[in-house]
């Protein structure tokens, strides 16, 4: 016993100098940096949970696993090494190029994580404009996975500027095969910069049979509800050769109506006008800033014409039917209060009564 407690120190020693190369020991420590960095995010949790700004929730949120991935796997790269160089005699140089490559991808993970939680807490928001929410974080995660392949590449040994030079080249014999495909990119950034609608905006093209409500804007197509709930799949090279109509937009909804009235009361039409502009002005949904006309019109085969013309302060499809029923019943209780009726279809017939119950002659 007296040995073994001289020899501790020495044990202790050569363990110690040999740590390096004891795969059990480098797993052993793996475990107990990944114990001491969840007891670390554990209590950095607790303190970004009592801070009002959000920016550092997301952040930690974001560096969560890849930091877990990191403890585990950076360990094991060495192991491997260790494990390896007994059984080869090569050089184990693609080790340091692996490791490289790890921490890349930990920085790729990061980022990307990092933008999609940002992006959805400012979807979250509901005040800010999807579109080009969705529109920024896909131009950044582009911006980082390019990024990150030229450093792979470059880790690699492959040369930046012979790869540019190659890509000019390789560039034009690429955008000649696939130039569908990048009209179709190119038409989903015009889309993307000059806003013409937007997620959830309702729109039309009076040129091609295109209608129902934007659900999504990729990079190289447009996904279309229809009204009969049907997916339309739209190429967004499309959109730059088409009139695109975006009723989501307007600022009034219009009421254009020609109501009719009999010809016995045409003494009664100046008043009626009159009172039909009265209400409209007054009515809480009709916008009074905007044109609004109630004129007799003209001469119609059975009736006097009216026109109403004016604007709804809703631009809501549903609500502006009831608006838009609101008046006319107003119209109507006003039209029959001067003991006036809408016309309908007629015709007069005039007998002459001298020749009344004759039989045409029939010609020889």
């Amino acid at each position: 016993m007296t040995a073994f407690v001289e020899n501790l120190p020495s044990l202790l020693a050569s363990l110690i100098q040999s740590w390096d190369t004891n795969v059990l020991l480098i797993t052993l420590a793996s475990f107990l940096a990944w114990i001491a960095w969840r007891l670390a995010y554990n209590q950095l949790q607790m303190l970004v949970g009592k801070t009002s700004f959000q920016w550092d929730d997301l952040v930690l949120a974001a560096i969560k696993t890849p930091v877990s991935t990191l403890i585990w796997c950076w360990p094991a790269t060495i192991s491997i090494g260790f494990l390896l160089q007994d059984y080869t005699i090569s050089k184990l140089n693609w080790l340091g190029t692996l490791k490289e490559i790890l921490l890349i991808g930990i920085f790729l993970w990061i980022a990307i994580r990092l933008i999609n939680n940002i992006e959805e807490y400012i979807l979250e928001q509901r005040k800010r404009d999807e579109t080009t929410v969705q529109a920024v974080s896909k131009i950044a995660r582009l911006f980082f996975i390019v990024i990150t392949t030229l450093t792979v590449m470059q880790t690699f040994g492959l040369s930046l500027s012979g790869l540019l030079t190659f890509g000019g080249v390789g560039g034009l014999v690429v955008g000649l095969a696939a130039k569908d495909l990048l009209s179709n990119f190119f038409g989903g950034m015009m889309i993307y910069f000059d806003r013409p609608f937007k997620v959830g905006d309702w729109i039309r093209s009076p040129d091609r049979q295109i209608e129902g409500t934007v659900e999504r804007i990729g990079w190289r197509m447009t996904i279309i509800r229809t009204f009969d709930k049907r997916p339309l799949y739209v190429p967004n090279s499309i959109f730059s050769n088409i009139v695109v109509e975006n009723p989501s937009r307007m600022q009034n909804r219009r009421i254009n109506e020609n109501i009719g009235i009999r010809y016995k009361d045409g003494g009664k039409v100046d008043v009626i006008v009159s009172d039909i502009k009265t209400m409209l002005t007054n009515h809480p949904d009709i916008d009074a800033k905007q044109t609004l006309i109630v004129n007799f019109n003209g001469f119609g085969p059975s009736s006097l014409t009216l026109m109403v013309y004016t604007f709804t302060k809703t631009v809501n499809w549903i609500r502006y039917h009831k608006v838009k029923q609101d008046v006319l019943l107003k119209i109507y209780d006003i039209i029959k209060q001067h003991d006036a009726e809408i016309a309908f279809p007629t015709q007069t017939i005039r007998l002459d009564p001298q020749h009344a119950g004759e039989l045409p002659v029939k010609p020889l």
